[in-house]
């Protein structure tokens, strides 16, 4: 009899054991489906919010990764306005270089009145790539100019960026205001640190009524663009993300599928320790400002110098 009862005792045991990993396997499965299903609500909610896009920005060729930097890739960001001619001019062009396995990304502003050679047109202002020849032909002026690849593009309409901001952060983004904003951006700022929501820190962005002009501007626009960074890096964003890519897939044109875009988003927000540095084209003393009947007043700039500045900025050899 007491052989029989010593005997029984580790069969109970291991029985309980197999309960209790039945239990936890279960717990994670359905942990797996929960959020699985709240990321595809969400996803489809941001979707549903962000109707009406019509932003067309012809067809895409990129760049082919290079094989002697796979981690990098170089994203074409243009912000573009209707002038209500139906044509939209860029009055941000950036390229955002993110090297994956350093985790930084470094963000190359170019000026829109760079007085540019673009391809198969007279020279013109660079902002007016876009207009003659799509997001294709600001690639190409671009790539052509400063040698620098660019693998993929991202376009945003103004309007559709004030929504984006409200749907990311509703708390708003926190913007140190030096000073008072308020000439042809549609808002009042006022000095001092604030949260601001879409359209103030849209207006933020473009305001350019002051001495600096567009070269205080285009500092704004890197330091909103760091200041969303560093709001997406709390630890609470990770919920709003699938919601966001829902919206992004409907605000924003670019040659990712919906499943790029949300793997990459993903992937940037679990990179907490992420830097970002920035750097504006033309750099100090390579520039000079001129005027053409058929452009108007342009930036004229050393090419050399410049793009010598970026291969150092980039860590790249440019062609």
């Amino acid at each position: 009899m007491e052989d029989q009862y010593e005997e029984s005792i580790p069969k109970r045991r291991r029985k309980k054991k197999l309960r209790i990993g039945r239990v936890i396997f279960t717990l994670v499965l359905f942990c797996f489906i929960g959020a699985g299903l709240y990321a595809y609500f969400q996803y489809n909610a941001g979707k549903s919010m962000a109707k009406g896009n019509d932003i067309d920005p012809g067809p895409f060729q990129g760049d082919a990764v290079d094989p002697n930097y796979t981690s990098i890739e170089n994203y074409l960001l243009l912000g573009v306005d209707d002038d209500g001619s139906g044509k939209s001019r860029t009055d941000t062009m950036m390229v955002l270089s993110w090297d994956n396995h350093a985790g930084t990304m470094k963000v190359i502003s170019f000026m829109r009145d760079i007085y540019a050679d673009i391809p198969g047109y007279k020279s013109y202002k660079l902002n007016t790539a876009y207009y003659l020849g799509k997001v294709q032909l600001a690639k190409d002026t671009i790539t052509g100019m400063f040698g620098v690849p660019i693998h993929h593009y991202a376009i945003v309409d103004f309007d559709n960026f004030e929504s984006i901001v409200d749907i990311a952060f509703p708390n708003g983004v926190e913007i140190d205001v030096k000073k008072e904003m308020s000439e042809k951006i549609g808002v009042t700022l006022t000095p001092g640190r604030k949260h601001l929501n879409g359209k103030e820190l849209l207006g933020y962005a473009r305001f350019r009524a002051d001495s600096e002009g567009d070269f205080g501007r285009v500092g704004r626009q890197q330091q909103a663009l760091s200041a969303m960074k560093k709001e997406a890096m709390k630890p609470g964003m990770i919920l709003t993300v699938p919601k966001l890519a829902g919206a992004l897939s409907e605000y924003i044109k670019t040659d990712l599928t919906s499943k790029d875009e949300l793997a990459k988003a993903f992937k940037l927000i679990a990179k907490k320790g992420a830097t970002m540095e920035t750097m504006t084209v033309p750099i100090e003393g390579t520039y000079s400002f001129n005027s053409y009947s058929h452009a108007g007043s342009v930036i004229e700039l050393d090419i050399e110098k410049n793009k010598k500045a970026i291969e150092k900025f980039l860590s790249i050899k440019l062609d």
